[in-house]
């Protein structure tokens, strides 16, 4: 199909300093998007004249047209996609994110938008941010130039403003700082339907970005925010000092997961006098008071901070199960589901399916015997929780007021291999609960309890 080429938009130039336009070298253009739309569906689109379909959805016609104006933001990550230029990206996009509920940009829908290449290679994604302004406001436009110069980072954000022609095709404007001319519209590209990926296009990243397979993945991270958060640096120096490879004792070693208000704080303290056992904490208490800083950092960051703290928990662990039974309050299975729910944009069908390699155990941290999984239904589970005052997480505050991430926890909990988790209904009473938690544990572990 011919795409009649739109007029030039006229130019705007905003001055900026050498140091600024140095930011703008121009980078390869990922080729396609997933934009998420009502209801937690995704719509793909692809740009340029050799993308592969004809108009785009009309889903995505319709939240990038007219009436009113909408533009993208995205974050690339520097060439190489190293570990650092992944963290200063991440970092990048959470304030961009932040900076966006001033005005008049919060005025504007927002949509979350990824950036991928087709073949969804390690290091392609670009997290980004959809704004749709129905009033097509010039404020909008001058707020986001303001925005993009205050940005000192290389490479800077990519801005992208979405037009339609008199034939209903959709075209996708990128600027571009141009040395000595300021910001400029570089040609416009159709927007087009692309197929649906295999898999969510954030899957294959998910090893470098969140679920970490090894000690080492996520122990790089932390290495690279030492210059801007300092505790990085005493949370490296207490994983330097547990001993590698560790081993599980002849006690059995009994981990509880579980939603907040599924009962777990009371199932764990019962199995512990049960068995007379020793509890630990994922994170253990010598980090917990790094929590807040880390929980207010980006997903690769935040959960870097969880997986290394999962392995100073194995070192204790390995000590403790040579003497007495251990029971463990959330371990890596908290880690990973977690990072995947909040990943993996869209609902519960977007999730890796079943048996995909991001739901094993990492090869190199000490393994439970048992993971029991506690459940209730989410009538129960609000109900408990009208009546806890506890002090919640940003992602355990979204699972009480997002249903869609709750479901996306839930199935990633149930995914998860090597081991496996073993669901218990926590609805009947206390004692009904700790019967079938202990008879479990009596079947399932070997060893003196």
């Amino acid at each position: 199909m011919a795409f009649a080429r739109l007029p030039r938009a006229p130019l705007l130039t905003l001055r900026s300093g050498p140091v600024r336009e140095a930011c703008a070298r121009t980078m390869p253009r990922p080729r396609r998007f997933a934009l998420e739309l009502p209801g937690c569906t995704l719509a793909h689109f692809a740009v340029g004249t050799h993308a592969p379909g004809a108009r785009p959805d009309p889903r995505v016609a319709e939240l990038l047209g007219p009436p009113g104006r909408s533009y993208s933001l995205c974050v690339p990550v520097a060439p190489g996609g190293d570990c650092a230029a992944r963290v200063r990206a991440a970092r990048l996009h959470q304030r961009l994110l932040q900076q966006l509920h001033g005005e008049p940009l919060q005025r504007c829908e927002r949509r979350r938008l990824l950036c991928y290449s087709p073949g969804g290679g390690t290091g392609d994604l670009q997290h980004g941010v959809l704004l749709h302004d129905p009033h097509d406001s010039p404020d909008t436009r001058r707020a986001l130039f303001a925005l993009l110069d205050s940005c000192l980072d290389d490479p800077r954000p990519r801005l992208v403003e979405f037009l339609s022609d008199s034939l209903q095709q959709l075209w996708q404007h990128p600027w571009e700082l141009r040395d000595g001319h300021g910001w400029q519209q570089a040609d416009p590209e159709p927007v087009v339907r692309a197929p649906e990926p295999v898999l969510h296009p954030v899957v294959p990243d998910l090893p470098s970005s969140g679920v970490f397979p090894h000690l080492d993945a996520a122990r790089a991270v932390l290495e690279a925010c030492t210059p801007f958060i300092p505790e990085a640096r005493a949370m490296l120096a207490l994983v330097d000092r547990c001993p590698g490879q560790v081993q599980k004792g002849t006690f059995p070693v009994i981990v509880i997961e579980g939603l907040d208000a599924t009962g777990k704080t009371t199932v764990t303290q019962s199995v512990v006098e049960s068995l007379q056992a020793v509890l630990l904490k994922s994170p253990p208490a010598c980090i917990s008071q790094w929590r807040k800083i880390f929980d207010n950092e980006p997903t690769i960051i935040r959960r870097a901070f969880y997986s290394l703290g999962n392995y100073i928990v194995a070192s204790e662990i390995a000590k403790e199960s040579t003497k007495s039974p251990v029971v463990v309050d959330r371990y890596w299975h908290s880690t990973a589901t977690y990072a995947i729910a909040t990943e993996v944009s869209g609902a519960v069908q977007h999730l890796p399916p079943a048996h995909h390699p991001i739901y094993q155990w990492p090869q190199d941290l000490l393994k439970p015997d048992l993971v029991l999984l506690l459940t209730v239904s989410p009538e129960e589970r609000r109900r408990r929780m009208q009546d806890r005052g506890m002090e919640r997480t940003r992602e355990e505050a979204e699972l009480e007021a997002n249903n869609v991430f709750r479901q996306k926890v839930e199935v990633s909990y149930q995914r998860m291999e090597g081991p496996s988790c073993q669901v218990v209904d926590a609805s009947p009473s206390r004692e009904e609960v700790l019967r079938t938690v202990l008879s479990l544990i009596q079947e399932k572990c070997i060893g003196p309890l």
